[in-house]
């Protein structure tokens, strides 16, 4: 259950960074400052998102015997 809602909010990352991505591409945005802070947010993300991983895998360790 919990990979499926990681999956959803990750292709949603993605799709919104596309659609920015695509309105920088035909000018209709300026991307300057949106894309860094968009970088910036998703490095952020990601990080969280490591700590997270290290704290399910290690300290909260099911133990099956």
């Amino acid at each position: 259950m919990l990979k499926k809602i990681a999956a959803y909010i990750l292709i949603s990352l993605i799709i919104i960074v596309t659609l920015i991505a695509i309105l920088a591409v035909w000018d209709i945005i300026q991307v300057e400052d949106i894309m860094t802070k968009t970088f910036q947010s998703l490095f952020i993300l990601f990080i969280s998102a490591v700590i997270i991983l290290f704290v399910f895998s290690v300290i909260i360790k099911e133990d099956k015997d």
